[in-house]
C-alpha cells in the first residue's frame, strides 16, 4: 500500500538562525522581512497612508506616555524561539540600556499596534495568533483604509478571545495605561482632498 500522507516537514528558522543570516549578509540589512512562526516573512512597500499613521501613533503615544514607557517605531520584538516581527509601533517597559542587550520580549511590552493598508487580514490573523500565544495582551491593528481600529484582547494559545471594533470616532484606552484616551482619528492619517 502506498503512503498518501502529505504533510510536508518544513525547516522553521529559529530567532538566532535568523540573526545569523544577517550577520553573514545571506539577509541584507535593507531587506524588509521579519520571522514569524519561524518563517521569514517579505514585509511589503509602505503606502504614505501607512508611513503616516505610523508616525502620528508615534508622536501621540510620546506626547501622551512621556516617561511612562518607551516607545519603539518599526523595531524588533523577539517574541520566542522562533518569531521576532517588527511592530509598527510597541509601547514597551522602559529598559535602563535601552535595550542595548537584547529585543523587547513579552513580559517588556505594553501594547502593539500594527497599522494596515493591504495587510489586515495577516495582521489580523497570522499576526494576532503569533502575538496571542505569546501573551501579548493588548494589540490593536489600525486599518488606514476603512478608518477603524481592531482591538483584541484576551490571548490565549488558540488566538485572542476578544475583538472589538471602533470607527474614526471611538475611544480607546491601553490596557497599562487606563487613564489615556485615545480617540482613533487621532492615529489615522488626514484625509486629503483634492
Amino acid at each position: 500500500m502506498q503512503n498518501t500522507d502529505t504533510t510536508l516537514n518544513l525547516r522553521l528558522w529559529t530567532v538566532a538562525d535568523y540573526h545569523r543570516m544577517a550577520e553573514t549578509g545571506i539577509l541584507d540589512e535593507d531587506e524588509r522581512v521579519e520571522l514569524l512562526e519561524g518563517k521569514i516573512i517579505w514585509k511589503s512597500a509602505k503606502s504614505t497612508a501607512h508611513c503616516s499613521a505610523v508616525g502620528r501613533i508615534g508622536k501621540l503615544l510620546h506626547n501622551c506616555l512621556g516617561n511612562q514607557a518607551s516607545i519603539s517605531i518599526q523595531n524588533p520584538i523577539t517574541l520566542n524561539d522562533f518569531s521576532e516581527p517588527e511592530p509598527d509601533v510597541a509601547v514597551v517597559q522602559i529598559d535602563p540600556l535601552d535595550y542595548a542587550d537584547h529585543h523587547p520580549t513579552p513580559s517588556e511590552v505594553y501594547l502593539i499596534i500594527e497599522v494596515a493598508d493591504s495587510s489586515l487580514k495577516f495582521d489580523c490573523e497570522t499576526k494576532a495568533k503569533a502575538y496571542a500565544q505569546a501573551g501579548i495582551a493588548d494589540y490593536w491593528v489600525i486599518d488606514v483604509v476603512d478608518r477603524q481600529l481592531y482591538v483584541f484582547g484576551e490571548p490565549n494559545e488558540e488566538g485572542y478571545q476578544s475583538k472589538v471594533i471602533l470607527g474614526e470616532d471611538g475611544r480607546i484606552s491601553p490596557l497599562q495605561f487606563a487613564d489615556l484616551q485615545i480617540v482613533v482619528l487621532e492615529m489615522l492619517p488626514p484625509i486629503i482632498v483634492s
